[in-house]
């Protein structure tokens, strides 16, 4: 049975809620990537959401993905090369690397980001 045009159909959302996870950060493993870095990350079937927190000094070395990314700066600072332009990203700033950009990060303080891409296998 469909809805009249605009509206939805009275089960749309208990139909959707069975089909569409919710996660809360505050449930989700933390894993120890590093004594200086740790992450929670939500995989999907074509996209990635991590958080990271990053200890003041940890250096993430260069590496490259085959999809783009997106790094949200929710507090601190980072120290970032992306191809050979150095840039300084800080609470509030999103720093975009390209699909297939190698790049290194450093946190400059203690740092927390979000950090969204395309799901895929190991960095190269």
């Amino acid at each position: 049975m469909d809805a009249p045009e605009g509206r939805q159909p009275a089960d749309y959302t208990l139909r959707m809620a069975s089909e569409a996870p919710v996660y809360r950060w505050d449930e989700l493993d933390l894993e120890k990537v590093t004594e200086m870095i740790a992450r929670k990350a939500i995989v999907g079937v074509r996209e990635t959401m991590v958080q990271t927190f990053l200890k003041r000094g940890a250096l993430v070395p260069r590496h490259v993905h085959g999809t783009e990314q997106f790094i949200y700066v929710l507090q601190g600072a980072l120290r970032t090369r992306v191809g050979e332009d150095a840039v300084t990203v800080r609470e509030g700033d999103v720093l975009q690397v390209p699909a297939g950009a190698a790049h290194q990060i450093e946190a400059l303080d203690d740092t927390f980001v979000l950090d969204i891409k395309g799901t895929e296998g190991p960095c190269r």
